[in-house]
């Protein structure tokens, strides 16, 4: 893609009422603007990392089963009553013109129970594996931290339906290595954290944590191995009770969460399905959230320096950014971009005819896309291009098979 025709543009200043790292790279990076406290738009290459976050979210729970669907924000007020929830204050209530109630939905166990009612019957339907990303709307009193903490955002929710506790408790363990899959993929090195149930369960929940100075949540854990805790259903561990060894604490983002439902929602619709014997058993459920955007944000608040965002591959949303110094390198510049989106390699060109050579760097760096190519008289002179790893001190100069073969 041409930069000039991205739509966006970089800014200069950060933004002077959202202090994170990640509102004012995104915001200066040209990735997303905001329309209010806690309501964003994705702008163009905003747009390409929420969509490279998601991809890698479909593929990981698809790969154990899931199947994808796409739920109604728009609930009745009814739907909610029957969990007696609609009296939560995180819920955007509404009237229609007749005079209905209804509300925007923050979550998704109400609808998709009532749903499952049509679809299951007898344990022949059993397990069921569905999930959806679709945006969820809540009254969230605490909008800050750039995509971290939003009113309206995206959500990948998945529920599962199962004959029995013992099949829940097999998938839930199977949906925890496929959440860790997603976060190694994206970037993030995320703690399974065990957390307080809440309305949901009298058990531990668990949540996926990323240790950031950015985080609202603290998580104690251990450095020797897998053991972490919210801070807040600590109790008095003095050390692991895992491996004893010291347990530490740190500030945290939580980038993920995994709930054992069990017949919670099931008994409270009547969910229910015919054993082998013809005898009615109710429905055990899990549900299982992560919201990409949140995780774009946590990206950046891990991985930038001074100078701006250092994306992942994985998720970045172009692999190139080609730089010409020189009227006479455009020409050079051109052919080079040709030849990479021939060979699929997606780039970004910048051929802004308004920027100074040091406004290119500058913005480059802010972007932060994985590769910088640049072209200039000097590189056409010893017939190679100058490449730099966005996350690397110095560039090098080599062909541009080179190039091709090291990316």
């Amino acid at each position: 893609m041409l930069q000039s025709k991205l739509f966006s543009q970089t800014l200069r200043e950060a933004p002077k009422d959202d202090i994170s790292t990640n509102a004012e790279f995104l915001i200066r990076g040209g990735f997303v603007e905001k329309l209010m406290a806690g309501v964003w738009t994705y702008l163009p290459l905003g747009y390409r990392v929420l969509e490279n976050v998601n991809t890698i979210i479909r593929e990981e729970m698809n790969a154990i089963g899931g199947v994808e669907l796409l739920m109604s924000a728009l609930q009745p007020r009814e739907l909610w009553e029957t969990t007696d929830r609609w009296k939560v204050e995180e819920m955007y209530k509404l009237k229609d013109r007749s005079g209905r109630d209804l509300g925007l939905g923050w979550t998704h166990e109400e609808a998709i129970t009532h749903i499952a009612k049509t679809h299951i019957h007898s344990y022949r339907d059993l397990p069921q594996l569905v999930y959806q990303i679709q945006t969820k709307f809540r009254d969230e009193p605490r909008a800050k931290s750039g995509l971290i903490r939003g009113r309206e955002f995206l959500m990948k929710d998945l529920y599962s339906f199962h004959r029995n506790k013992e099949d829940l408790v097999a998938f839930y363990d199977r949906v925890a290595e496929a959440y860790h899959s997603i976060f190694k993929r994206i970037g993030l090195t995320a703690y399974l954290v065990e957390a307080s149930g809440g309305a949901f369960t009298k058990e531990f929940s668990h949540e996926f944590q990323v240790l950031s100075p950015a985080g609202e949540d603290e998580t104690v854990y251990c450095k020797k191995c897998s053991f972490a805790r919210n801070a807040e259903v600590i109790g008095d561990l003095k050390g692991c009770p895992q491996c004893s060894g010291d347990l530490d604490r740190g500030k945290s983002i939580e980038v993920g969460n995994i709930f054992k439902l069990g017949t919670k929602f099931s008994q409270a619709f009547g969910l229910s399905y015919q054993n082998e014997n013809g005898e009615k058993e109710l429905v055990w459920m899990g549900s299982y959230g992560i919201g990409p955007g949140r995780l774009v944000g946590t990206i950046v608040e891990v991985h930038h320096d001074e100078k701006g965002i250092i994306w992942p591959a994985s998720v970045a949303p172009f692999t190139a950014h080609i730089l010409f110094l020189s009227d006479s390198a455009k020409k050079h510049a051109l052919e080079l971009y040709e030849i990479l989106k021939e060979k699929k390699v997606s780039v970004l060109l910048d051929d802004r005819a308004d920027k100074t050579p040091g406004e290119r760097f500058s913005d480059a760096d802010l972007v932060g896309i994985p590769w910088r190519i640049v072209v200039s008289d000097k590189t056409i002179a010893e017939n190679k291009i100058e490449v730099k790893k966005r996350d690397e001190p110095s560039p090098a100069l080599m062909d541009t098979q080179s190039f091709l073969q090291l990316i």
